[in-house]
């Protein structure tokens, strides 16, 4: 049987590439989506990329992982500072998860520097571009290499 694992992205990631590029890159979405699914293809794994702009969307996903991934990596972007509800959905999931951010949220903004995905994330990955990605998933990888 194959492992999913879900990328999920919240809101206005779909704007990469064109929105503020010398803080979030060029790179789009789909760019980054390609490489996540390689990787995963590389290693044996399927992977499930989504992003919304809404709130409740993304409890869905995270939702439907909890019964069918073996990880996630979260980019839960202005959501990150304000949302309980996905800390809550988080928790009710027993499966890994990587926060990932572009930008490096502590050199930004005073209310960047809070997270509440955090409080559940089992890492943490933070400025190191689209590239964050990848070093999510590659931890989640290596999490459930350790568990078989």
């Amino acid at each position: 049987m194959t492992k999913k694992l879900y990328v999920l992205n919240g809101p206005n990631l779909n704007l990469l590439g064109k929105r503020e590029p010398d803080i979030y890159g060029h790179e789009t979405l789909a760019d980054i989506e390609a490489r996540c699914r390689a990787l995963c293809q590389d290693h044996g794994f399927e992977l499930c990329f989504f992003q919304s702009n809404s709130e409740g969307q993304l409890i869905d996903w995270i939702q439907e992982a909890r019964e069918t991934a073996c990880g996630i990596a979260i980019n839960p972007a202005a959501y990150t500072h304000t949302s309980v509800a996905i800390l809550d959905a988080l928790s009710a999931c027993e499966c890994p998860v990587i926060e990932v951010h572009l930008s490096n949220v502590h050199k930004r903004e005073a209310f960047r520097h809070h997270s509440y995905v955090s409080l559940r994330a089992d890492g943490i990955v933070i400025g190191c571009g689209a590239q964050g990605y990848e070093l999510a998933l590659q931890r989640l990888i290596a999490l459930n290499a350790d568990t078989e």
